[in-house]
């Protein structure tokens, strides 16, 4: 593919203390061992953390996002606090045509309540205004995962309704709120 060798990862330096760098299959070892030390605490809220297996299956699916990342469909940074690995934010889905991202995270749980990934939502939102590719971003979670939906309040989203039974996490399906902001060109900051 000689497309991918003209890829240039990206940083984003959030602040002082953040650091957003895309997806490469060079965090391979670093990305599994953050799962596989967080996977019972992921698996409240997620449920792809029972699939996560070995090493060769994370580098798959960082190749896989690598790719996505590149080609404007997707876009995956790896969060480093203090250059330690702790969790991932991501636009899952990105709608070129409708300049929509469907915002993904999730942090260890040792580094929950520092405020990481809000700091890390506004970077890449931001970011991505400012460029002109998203104004709309859109967050959805279970209507019982309190962190994630305070996350959605806490930057600015907007409750625009509830899907009935639209996510299946750990055997049930559970309804799921989904969450609005736009962010026109002009403005520029989120």
């Amino acid at each position: 593919m000689q497309e991918m060798t003209q890829w240039q990862d990206e940083t984003l330096v959030v602040d002082e203390e953040i650091v957003l760098r895309s997806v490469h299959e060079r965090y391979e070892a670093s990305l599994y061992a953050l799962v596989v030390a967080n996977r019972a605490y992921l698996q409240q809220a997620m449920n792809w953390p029972q699939y996560v297996t070995g090493p060769e299956e994370t580098r798959k699916t960082l190749h896989g996002n690598y790719l996505l990342h590149h080609r404007g469909y997707a876009k995956m940074f790896l969060i480093f606090h203090d250059e330690t690995l702790c969790g991932v934010v991501s636009f899952n889905q990105v709608e070129p045509l409708n300049k929509t991202a469907y915002n993904g995270y999730w942090l260890e749980e040792g580094a929950q309540g520092r405020g990481i990934i809000s700091r890390s939502i506004q970077a890449i939102m931001r970011h991505y205004a400012d460029k002109g590719e998203v104004r709309r971003f859109v967050i959805k979670c279970i209507v019982t995962n309190e962190a994630s939906n305070r996350v959605a309040q806490r930057n600015g989203f907007s409750l625009e309704g509830c899907l009935k039974q639209a996510e299946y996490l750990n055997g049930d399906y559970h309804d799921q709120n989904i969450y609005g902001r736009i962010i026109e060109a002009a403005q520029n900051t989120p």
